[in-house]
């Protein structure tokens, strides 16, 4: 939590004083500031009957398969996202930060972090086929909120825009399901 909280001052902070970070600077906050972390922390929490406060203690270390799911939930927000967060008075996403620091244009930089949500992906298909020290079941969690990410963030900030962007996934779900 101290993480997190520490975090986002930092965020406010460089939003206030019109900072722009490296890209690295900015991938060490935003991976704590996005809330993936949280997020597997809070639904172990209510896996009581196989999680350990070691394996809760786990996610906090930033294993490789929290932090390539947290690169590939921030990256895809901010590939999707920026455009509408810099209308808004929002702080540099990692688009704003990768062209200030190379220099490069937006198309450019949307390859790039595209490419590293692919490694990001490959980072998280290798560690679900090796040993972990934790349970399956929660390897399985953590890789099923990559994929809701995935999913949230495919062509338009699906979290932000909800109604509209989920919508139809919602029904092909709930109302219109294949038969079986």
């Amino acid at each position: 939590m101290k993480k997190v909280g520490k975090s986002y001052f930092l965020e406010a902070k460089s939003l206030h004083e019109n900072y722009v970070p490296t890209l690295e600077e900015y991938m060490d906050i935003a991976l704590m500031t996005c809330g993936y972390p949280m997020l597997v922390m809070s639904t172990f929490v209510v896996m009581a009957d196989i999680v350990t406060t070691e394996m809760l203690d786990w996610v906090f270390t930033m294993p490789k398969i929290v932090k390539a799911s947290a690169i590939i939930c921030r990256l895809k927000d901010d590939i999707v996202g920026h455009k509408d967060e810099q209308e808004r008075g929002h702080v540099a996403s990692a688009i704003e930060c990768y062209m200030k620091q190379y220099g490069a244009s937006e198309k450019e930089v949307i390859e790039e972090l595209n490419k590293q949500v692919t490694d990001a992906w490959k980072d998280i298909n290798e560690e679900c086929l090796n040993p972990t020290p934790v349970p399956k079941p929660l390897i399985a969690r953590v890789l099923n909120y990559a994929r809701v990410m995935d999913v949230l963030y495919k062509e338009v900030d699906g979290y932000t825009n909800a109604p509209i962007a989920l919508k139809d996934s919602v029904a092909s779900i709930l109302v219109d399901p294949v038969p079986i």
